[in-house]
């Protein structure tokens, strides 16, 4: 009985609630970065460029995206959709082939 009453104020404290955050502090959803949504137009001028740091700084830019995800050949990639990110695919030499949001 005594082990009872040492833990139920702990038992009860997990019950509690927090109080709600502000908009300011709300958390990232996955798959959102404030101010960054993506838009492919524009990034078909970057197809049969060789993949290097600056081209993918630039579709970024372009894409408004957060997030840049390269996609070699034969690289298993997530299905999850993600309205920050850009994929860009590539062929085995490096040449990019595809880009697309999500």
């Amino acid at each position: 009985m005594r082990k009872i009453a040492f833990f139920a104020p702990v038992i009860l404290a997990a019950c509690s609630t927090v109080p709600a955050a502000s908009a300011a502090d709300a958390p990232v959803v996955h798959g959102e970065t404030p101010g960054h949504t993506c838009v492919a137009d524009g990034t078909d001028q970057f197809i049969g460029q060789t993949r290097s740091d600056e081209v993918g700084a630039r579709i970024t830019n372009v894409s408004h995206a957060a997030v840049l995800r390269w996609a070699p050949p034969g690289v298993m990639l997530t299905m999850d959709y993600r309205a920050d990110r850009v994929t860009v695919w590539l062929d085995p030499a490096n040449k990019i082939t595809k880009i697309r949001c999500g």
